[in-house]
């Protein structure tokens, strides 16, 4: 990328910038015309020169030019003869002349501001573009330098100021300069020493604002790279948030973000000064001419020096030209400040080492399969502090092989993994593969043919689906279908990508490549995804996931009805005397006693915000149902008695006593707030107490649960009345509520539901031993006999990961990660690694699993491995061992042989 931000903006918009000029150019003539009418006006039709006899009239857009005599006797060549006027007419002609003019300078302004806007979205969209198609080329040691948040920092925000100035870089100067031109001429013109006088004004505006707003320059520099610096540490303090908790840094990340933000606070409070400092000087200068054009030319006026017409037509064209000096002054500042955030951003984006955009290509055909052997002669890797990873390191490691990698900390085994993934580039030495030099070969070879498990295990953020086919999106395969609106809008899209300097790939295309997973399409898809989610045991965890999943009936229709079939499958089984009190099923006319108070009184699922068991008690709605159906008392005496029973028994306890685990209406530290509020409600009813006292009584409960809490403070005739509440609630709901509340229906899908909800539709008893698994595992059977099971695997893949994967466990995101690489089949398989959290069975099974799929099937292709293991023990299982140990290889050969002989793979395995 050009340094200089000028020829950068020449060389992509060249021709843009060539008509923008023109017009900017032949909008002038317009311009000078609107300043002269006023004159005309004023001297003419208004004082009357040129009809001091009423008779007379005088000719109106008569056009006519001084020649030479040669080609026309009196010097004048008459265009057009006008049209001749009397005094009024002249005025009125003259005067929608004027607006006719007005209108046509600004709809000048309007095209050219329009043009600079959208040219400078084009050029800031292309800037964006480069710098992100920068980063996607950076070596891989450069992200070890950078902070990720202060690339997007200057991706988004830095580069934000230069979308304005982009189109105001040419024009401007010449728009504006020439409409100062124009109006400092017309002045001249009008009278030389007003004239001088205003440029003198001007010139010292010129000179002095821009050397007093250099400072300001510098100044916006610091308080970029202090914002750029703490936008870096916020997102450190995100990032490793659990060490801040752990060592209890809070208050020393305060002190560090307090510090940083005075830094900047000053670096700002001293810009506003300096600014409006300027900014004063500056109107204080453009106010000097005016007093001078009121006082020295009032004096010519009226020693007859100078016409009235003249001083009028003098003042109002100097009306017009503070705006565009100062708009050039600003747009000085504003050329100094961009072009050093520019070379900023630059210095930042423009590393050594850059991969070739050529080996980033675009391809849709799959690549041949690979063959041979990687062969690594003499290589030498160091990190970007001059340490040595690998040193002088020579092997050949076959394709077709099972090869374990192994040794202590820092012996060099994962950089292995990481040179041959072409994540380490080589200090000196060479890796070949299949003859050609690894680092030559194009992406969409290295890409598809090897893959590759990182030790870390970050996820972008979406479903667990989204990443797992992440991996096979490589190139658009097959085209989206536009009609209508959209195929215009589409063609919108790929002219101004054009336009813009961006790839007009389509992002809505199917970009999915079935092939390599195996599958022909999106409809057996599921099933390579089921075969490698249970290589790394992962679909049991997907299950679950699915099981606990939300899904709109309207979108899957026949999902619904085969969950609908198997509640009903379900309910008919729990008949049966094996099973009978496991659940207790919802009825609309009963009351379910595994629930709580607030979910039987609801008889539905909560959406949204509006009612939660946490507010029920506070609602209006919910109040005004309960004082209508007499059950404000009976509850809040109920409350009552349950913080007074729990505190009883517990406030001796301390605070972390298993008990406090029972207790799910009550914490620890609220005991004591209990304490009080029973205290201030003795002898009171609830018309008495206050909103905050009652809240906190109503609350107990809502979450009340008689087999479980076991108080004695439910009858029948409560339960009864609370299903009254719940009927009377439904029918009574207000429109403003319409849609907070899901309703349990028993022929219904619930769309607010979990399927297990949906399926179970009910509540599991409470103090029957394994009760929870068992009726999983009925209801696991109930959905196999329908055949549902891949359909709530399908919506487990839906979970939503969260940031870098966070709402999975460490040992789900290592799993989601080689699942993925072995969707995509690879021809070699690089696992660096990546399975440290789990434990040593867990970690043995997935190996012997990822070991026999490489051997292959009818249906999938065999391929190598090489395994950087977290335990040598492991070893034991591939067909080769390389040991590894200062960066250096130091044994290698069957694993049999290798513990023969006693050296470090012995020891290690020891």
């Amino acid at each position: 990328m050009d340094p200089n931000l000028f020829r950068y903006i020449w060389k992509h918009t060249r021709s843009h910038q060539v008509w923008i000029l023109f017009v900017a150019l032949i909008s002038m003539p317009t311009y000078f015309l609107a300043l002269d009418l006023p004159k005309r006006i004023v001297n003419g039709p208004i004082q009357g020169r040129g009809f001091e006899d009423e008779s007379v009239r005088d000719p109106f857009l008569r056009m006519e030019f001084s020649v030479p005599e040669w080609m026309n006797t009196d010097g004048t060549l008459v265009l057009f003869e006008g049209f001749d006027l009397d005094r009024f007419q002249m005025l009125l002609g003259l005067s929608l002349t004027f607006l006719f003019l007005v209108c046509i300078n600004g709809l000048f302004k309007f095209y050219i501001n329009t043009f600079k806007g959208r040219l400078g979205e084009r050029m800031l969209r292309r800037l964006r573009y480069e710098l992100v198609d920068r980063v996607l080329r950076f070596p891989m040691v450069q992200f070890k330098r950078v902070k990720p948040s202060e690339v997007a920092t200057m991706v988004k925000d830095e580069v934000e100021p230069l979308g304005g100035f982009i189109g105001d870089a040419f024009v401007t100067p010449v728009f504006l300069g020439g409409q100062a031109a124009t109006a400092m001429g017309f002045i001249l013109v009008q009278n030389v020493w007003l004239g001088g006088m205003a440029a003198g004004i001007i010139g010292i505006q010129v000179i002095l604002i821009p050397r007093l707003r250099r400072r300001l320059i510098e100044l916006g520099r610091e308080r970029q790279l202090t914002t750029r610096a703490l936008s870096g540490r916020v997102g450190e303090i995100v990032d490793a948030i659990g060490g801040v908790h752990v060592n209890d840094t809070s208050n020393f990340e305060r002190a560090d973000v307090s510090s940083r933000l005075g830094k900047i606070f000053a670096i700002r409070y001293e810009i506003y000064q300096r600014k409006f400092f300027v900014k004063f000087l500056n109107n204080l200068l453009a106010q000097m001419t005016p007093f001078l054009f009121y006082s020295v030319g009032g004096y010519f006026a009226l020693t007859g020096r100078l016409d009235i017409g003249q001083l009028v037509a003098v003042i109002a064209a100097y009306k017009d030209l503070p705006s565009p000096i100062k708009e050039l002054i600003d747009w000085d500042q504003q050329r100094l400040d961009v072009q050093v955030k520019y070379s900023q951003v630059i210095d930042q984006f423009t590393v050594d080492n850059m991969m070739e955009s050529q080996l980033q290509p675009v391809v849709t055909d799959r690549p041949d399969r690979l063959k041979g052997q990687f062969k690594i002669s003499n290589l030498t890797v160091n990190d970007d502090s001059g340490a040595r990873l690998l040193e002088r390191l020579s092997m050949e490691l076959n394709l077709d092989r099972k090869v374990a990698v192994v040794g202590g900390l820092n012996s060099g085994a994962e950089y292995l993994c990481e040179a041959l993934a072409r994540l380490l580039p080589p200090g000196s030495g060479r890796i070949t593969l299949q003859g050609e030099d690894l680092d030559e070969l194009p992406e969409a070879i290295t890409g598809r043919r090897i893959g590759y498990v990182p030790t870390d295990a970050s996820l972008f953020q979406g479903s667990v689906r989204d990443n797992i086919l992440y991996i096979l999106k490589r190139a658009p395969l097959r085209e989206a279908t536009y009609d209508g609106a959209a195929a215009k809008h589409r063609a919108w899209e790929i002219s101004e990508a054009r336009n813009s300097g961006n790839t007009t790939l389509d992002i809505g295309a199917d970009w999915i490549d079935y092939e390599a997973a195996g599958a022909s399409g999106p409809e057996d898809l599921l099933d390579q995804v089921l075969r490698v989610l249970k290589i790394v045991d992962l679909d049991e965890d997907m299950l679950g996931l699915g099981l606990r999943g939300v899904i709109d009936p309207d979108n899957r229709p026949e999902l619904a009805a085969g969950l609908l079939a198997a509640r009903s499958a379900l309910r008919q089984i729990l008949e049966d005397d094996a099973y009978k009190g496991l659940v207790e099923q919802f009825d609309p006319d009963a009351y379910n006693q595994q629930a709580t108070i607030g979910e039987n009184l609801l008889f539905g699922t909560p959406v949204g915000e509006a009612f939660t068991d946490g507010y029920l008690s506070s609602h209006d709605y919910i109040r005004k149902i309960l004082q209508s159906e007499g059950l404000d008392t009976d509850l809040f005496e109920m409350g009552r008695e349950i913080a007074d029973t729990a505190i009883e028994l517990f406030a001796d306890l301390p605070p972390d006593h298993p008990f406090f685990e029972q207790l799910s209406f009550m914490s620890a530290e609220q005991i004591p707030e209990y304490q009080a509020v029973l205290a201030r409600i003795q002898h009171q009813s609830v018309v008495d107490v206050s909103d905050a006292d009652r809240d906190m009584v109503l609350r107990l409960p809502f979450v009340y649960v008689e087999p479980r809490h076991r108080l004695g403070l439910l009858d029948e005739s409560m339960m009864a009345r609370i299903v009254t509440a719940r009927q009377a609630l439904r029918q009574k709901l207000p429109q403003e509520l319409a849609g907070a509340i899901e309703f349990y229906d028993p022929e219904a899908y619930n769309r607010a539901s979990s399927i297990q909800d949906n399926i179970l539709f009910g509540r599991i008893a409470y103090g029957v031993a394994g009760g929870a698994e068992t009726i999983l595992k009925l209801g696991l059977d109930v959905l196999e006999k329908h055949e549902l099971i891949d359909d709530v695997f399908d919506v487990g893949l839906d979970f939503n990961v969260g940031t870098s994967g966070k709402r999975l466990a460490q040992s789900q995101r290592q799993k989601v990660l080689m699942a993925r690489v072995l969707l995509k089949r690879p021809d070699v398989l690089l696992i660096n690694r990546a399975l440290s959290s789990l434990d040593r069975a867990g970690q043995m099974a997935i190996i012997q699993r990822v070991l026999k799929d490489s051997e292959g099937t009818d249906a999938n292709p065999p391929y190598g491995v090489v395994w950087a293991l977290t335990n040598a023990a492991f070893a034991s299982e591939f067909e080769r061992v390389v040991v590894m140990k200062d960066g250096a290889m130091v044994e290698e050969g069957e694993p049999s042989e290798l513990l023969a002989q006693k050296g470090e793979y012995a020891a290690l395995v020891a």
